[in-house]
C-alpha cells in the first residue's frame, strides 16, 4: 500500500515535471519571435529597412500563430512599397485577414494596382477607402494615385479632378511634375472645346484651370476670336501659379496686346492711403524729384503709379497689371513687408524685375527678378562692427536691448558681426520696450549684483583720489531710438559706465536725442542710410532740390525713393531699348551707384549692400565721420 502511494506520488510529480517542461519550452519558444517582431518594427522605424526586411521575413518563416502575423505583413508591404516591388506589397498583403485591413492596408494595395497596371481594381479600392482616416501624407498620395489610375483608364476630366484635389497638398515634388506634364498633354491633346471650358471652369484658381484656360485661349486665337482669347488669357496669367504652359501663356499674351515686352514704362506700388500713406507719399515725392532730375528728355521715361494701401492681395494684382495689361518694365515698390512678400512672388512668375523698399527679411531670395534696397538691421550692425573694431581697435562689447523685434533682431545681428571679427560679447541685457528704470540692467552689465545691499559711500579726503571702477567691456551697444536713449545715457553714468564708446543705429540720428541726453552721449556712434547735412556735394545738391520744390527737409524715405528711382532710370535713360531680362542683368551687376542715401551695388542675391553714414556726437552736434 505505501510503495502504490509512493509510486502514485511519483507519477504526480513526474507529470507537473514533464507540464512544466512544456510550458517552459512553449515560453522559450514565444519570447524569442516576439523579440525578432520588436527589433523588426525598430529596425523600421530607425530607417533601415534591409535589416528590418530580413528578421521580419525569418520571423514570419518560424511563425505559426497567424493572429502575431498582421503586424510584420503590413510592414514587409510598406517595405517593399518603398522599393517599388508592387508584387511584394500584394503577395503581403493578401496574407492580412480581411477583418483586419484597415485604411493604410486598401491604400497600399490600391497603389501597388495601379502601379502594375491594375488601374480599375485600383480605382475601385481607393475610392472606398476614408480618407478622414489617414494622414495628410497618405492623403496626398491617394489623390494622386487616384489621378494616375483614372489617366491610364482614359478617363480625362476625373483624373484632371484629382490632380486638382491633390495639387493643396503636393506631397512629393517628384509625382507633381509628373501629374502637371501628364496634365498639360491632356489639355492639350485628349480634350474638346466643351470640355476644356468645363475644366477652366470647375478648376478655376489651380494650376489645372489655368492649363485648360490657355488651351481655350490658343483655340479661340487660332480661330481669330482675338477678343475672347485676350479675356481667357488675362484671366489665366491673373493667377500666380506655376502651371504647364505658363510661358507659352506670357508669349501669347504678348502677341494679342500687341506691346512689346519692350517698354519705357516703370510702375510703382507704394501704399498711397491707409495707416502707411504718409510713408508711401514721402517715398513718391522723391521718385517724382528722380524723374524730373535724372530722366532723360530723348528717351523719356513713363511712370505708372498703384496704391497698395499696404494690402498683399492688391499688391500682387497691381504686379499682375502692370506686368500685362500696362507692359510695364519694371517696378517700384512696394514698401511694407507682407505687400511687398506678395508683390515678389508675383513679380518672380511674371520675369518682371521689382525693386522693392521693404526692410521684411528674404524678399531677394524669392528669386532673380527680385531686388531689395533699404536700410536693414544687416548693414547696420556690418557698419558698426567694422568701424569699432577695425578703426578703433575695440575688442570687448556689452549689448543693452529693448526686448522687441527690433532689439532681438539688431543684437543678434550686431553680435555675429563682431564675433565674425574677432571680437567679443561679454555682457548683454534686455529691458522691457517701455521701460524708464534700467539700474537692474546696468548693474547686471557691470557685473555687479542689482539686489545686493547698498553700502555706505567712503568719506573723501583731500589726498584720495575716487575709485574708478574698472568696466568688463569698452564698447557699449544700445539698438533703440532717440527717445528712449535720452532716458538710459544718464542713468548709465549715475551708476559708473563712463568712458565707453557708445554704439547705436539709426533711430538715434534725431535732434531728440541731444536735447534728451545732453551732454551723456558725446562722442557716440552710429549708422543711418541718410544724412542731410553730410558735406557730399551730391547729397546738398538733393536737399537742396528737394527743399526748393517742396520746401521742407527730405528725410530717408524720400532719399530712398530719389536712389531706387535713379537706379532705374540711368539703365532706361541710354539709347538702347532694353527688356526685362537686360535690366535684370543690369540690376545684378550694379556696382557702386552714387545714391544720396549711400552707394549701392546688388550682391548675388539681389540685396542691396551699402556704404552707410557714420555720425557722431561731437561738441552738441551731431557730424558725419566717415
Amino acid at each position: 500500500m505505501l510503495r502504490q502511494g509512493s509510486a502514485s506520488i511519483l507519477l504526480g510529480m513526474l507529470t507537473l515535471l514533464l507540464f512544466w517542461s512544456v510550458c517552459g519550452v512553449s515560453m522559450a519558444a514565444t519570447e524569442p519571435a516576439d523579440g525578432a517582431l520588436q527589433q523588426g518594427l525598430h529596425y523600421y522605424r530607425i530607417g533601415e529597412l534591409d535589416r528590418a526586411q530580413a528578421v521580419l521575413l525569418d520571423y514570419l518563416a518560424g511563425q505559426t500563430d497567424p493572429v502575431l502575423e498582421p503586424e510584420a505583413l503590413l510592414v514587409l508591404a510598406r517595405i517593399y512599397h518603398q522599393r517599388g516591388r508592387y508584387d511584394q506589397v500584394l503577395h503581403y498583403l493578401q496574407r492580412v485577414p480581411n477583418t483586419l485591413r484597415g485604411s493604410e492596408t486598401r491604400l497600399l494595395e490600391g497603389t501597388a494596382l495601379i502601379r502594375l497596371g491594375r488601374s480599375e481594381e485600383g480605382i475601385a479600392l481607393l475610392t472606398e477607402i476614408d480618407d478622414s482616416r489617414l494622414s495628410r501624407t497618405d492623403q496626398g498620395r491617394r489623390l494622386a494615385d487616384l489621378a494616375t489610375g483614372h489617366l491610364e483608364q482614359k478617363h480625362w476630366l476625373q483624373a484632371l479632378y484629382f490632380v486638382h484635389a491633390y495639387l493643396p497638398l503636393a506631397v512629393d515634388r517628384e509625382q507633381t511634375d509628373t501629374l502637371l506634364q501628364r496634365t498639360g498633354e491632356v489639355v492639350t491633346d485628349q480634350l474638346s472645346e466643351a470640355q476644356l471650358a468645363e475644366a477652366a471652369f470647375m478648376f478655376q484658381g489651380s494650376a489645372v484651370g489655368q492649363a485648360a484656360g490657355l488651351q481655350l485661349a490658343l483655340r479661340n486665337w487660332r480661330d481669330g476670336n482675338e477678343l475672347a482669347a485676350r479675356r481667357q488669357i488675362e484671366t489665366v496669367l491673373q493667377q500666380p501659379n506655376a502651371f504647364p504652359g505658363r510661358e507659352e501663356a506670357v508669349k501669347l499674351r504678348d502677341r494679342l496686346f500687341g506691346a512689346p515686352v519692350k517698354s519705357r514704362v516703370l510702375g510703382v506700388i507704394l501704399p498711397l492711403s491707409g495707416r502707411y500713406a504718409a510713408f508711401g507719399k514721402a517715398v513718391r515725392r522723391g521718385i517724382e524729384l528722380a524723374l524730373e532730375q535724372l530722366g532723360s528728355a530723348e528717351y523719356p521715361v513713363k511712370l505708372l503709379f498703384r496704391d497698395s494701401a499696404g494690402d498683399a492681395d492688391l499688391s500682387a494684382r497691381a504686379i499682375s497689371e502692370l506686368a500685362n495689361a500696362e507692359q510695364a518694365l519694371a517696378v517700384l515698390g512696394p514698401l511694407t513687408g507682407t505687400a511687398a512678400e506678395a508683390a515678389a512672388a508675383r513679380a518672380q512668375l511674371e520675369r518682371l524685375p521689382l525693386l522693392t523698399l521693404s526692410q521684411r527679411n528674404g524678399l531677394a531670395e524669392t528669386g532673380p527678378y527680385v531686388f531689395r534696397s533699404s536700410l536693414t538691421s544687416s548693414l547696420q550692425a556690418q557698419a558698426l562692427a567694422r568701424y569699432a573694431i577695425e578703426e578703433r581697435g575695440l575688442r570687448t562689447f556689452a549689448v543693452l536691448a529693448p526686448d522687441n523685434r527690433l532689439g532681438r533682431e539688431m543684437s543678434s545681428r550686431f553680435t555675429a558681426e563682431v564675433e565674425q571679427r574677432g571680437g567679443h560679447i561679454v555682457a548683454a541685457r534686455r529691458y522691457a520696450a517701455d521701460a524708464t528704470d534700467f539700474r537692474r540692467q546696468i548693474l547686471l552689465l557691470k557685473g555687479e549684483d542689482p539686489d545686493a545691499p547698498e553700502q555706505p559711500e567712503p568719506p573723501v579726503t583731500p589726498e584720495a583720489e575716487p575709485e574708478v571702477p574698472t568696466l568688463p567691456f569698452e564698447a557699449l551697444f544700445i539698438p533703440d531710438y532717440a527717445e528712449r536713449v535720452g532716458l538710459i545715457a544718464p542713468q548709465l553714468a549715475y551708476y559708473g559706465v563712463r568712458d565707453v564708446a557708445l554704439l547705436g543705429i539709426n533711430g538715434w540720428n534725431n535732434p531728440e536725442l541731444l536735447r534728451l541726453a545732453d551732454g551723456y552721449v558725446e562722442g557716440a556712434v552710429f549708422s543711418d542710410g541718410f544724412y542731410r547735412y553730410s558735406p557730399y556735394p551730391f547729397v546738398q545738391a538733393f536737399v537742396n532740390s528737394y527743399f526748393e520744390r517742396y520746401g521742407a527737409e527730405p528725410t530717408i524715405l524720400e532719399a530712398q525713393g530719389y536712389d531706387a528711382a535713379g537706379i532705374l532710370l540711368a539703365q532706361l535713360s541710354r539709347g538702347e531699348q532694353l527688356s526685362r531680362e537686360d535690366l535684370r542683368n543690369a540690376l545684378s551687376q550694379l556696382q557702386n551707384y552714387p545714391g544720396v542715401a549711400g552707394a549701392t551695388s546688388f550682391d548675388a542675391q539681389g540685396d542691396a549692400q551699402k556704404v552707410l553714414f557714420l555720425l557722431q556726437v561731437q561738441n552738441g552736434n551731431i557730424v558725419q565721420i566717415n
